[in-house]
């Protein structure tokens, strides 16, 4: 009777090892599907035009691009060839690059052949330009840390790095490395 126990054993096991194979197996397959729509856009735009606002009901911020991918589980939206349109009261700005990334924050990161335009009528400052500028769209404010140029109707200077608070129009250059005034 011992045989005919251990054959039966083998066949049962064999038996359940057939059935439950699949299961233990799915887990890896499954990973990598989690994997893969992570990477993947929620939603794709194109020819995208959106105007956000203020919780006073006020204009904050526009933005056209080419094309806006969201990954809502990663938090963030990526654009190509955007326009970024800050409205800050008298004070508004216009914000262009190759290709942008907005976090859930309010932080904008912009990068290749950024420029910053001054939509003041008369501003002292009408540009500025850099490869990469980092905006905080609720504070205001402007940062790069690699070469600006800042163009304005009666100067050029140019510099490594920028701050740049537009609620006060406060604008610092890290390090300057030259200025050129023109005749008034």
């Amino acid at each position: 009777m011992t045989v005919n126990r251990a054959i039966l054993l083998v066949i049962f096991a064999l038996t359940m090892y057939w059935i439950w194979s699949p299961y233990f197996n799915q887990p890896e397959k499954q990973d990598a599907t989690d994997e893969e729509s992570i990477a993947t856009p929620d939603y794709i735009a194109t020819d995208l035009k959106q105007t956000k606002y203020s919780e006073a009901g006020l204009r904050n911020y526009l933005v056209e691009a080419n094309k806006m991918e969201l990954y809502q589980q990663l938090g963030f939206s990526h654009f190509t060839a955007p326009t970024f349109t800050l409205f800050n009261g008298p004070q508004n700005w216009q914000l262009t690059a190759n290709e942008a990334t907005l976090y859930e924050n309010n932080m904008l990161i912009l990068e290749g052949d950024v420029k910053a335009l001054n939509l003041t009528e008369g501003a002292m400052i009408s540009q500025i330009s850099a490869d990469h500028i980092q905006v905080d769209i609720t504070q205001r404010s402007m940062r790069s840390d690699l070469p600006v140029e800042i163009v304005g109707p009666h100067l050029n200077i140019k510099g490594q790095g920028l701050n740049a608070d537009l609620n006060t129009e406060i604008i610092e250059l890290i390090n300057h490395t030259r200025t050129i005034y023109y005749d008034q």
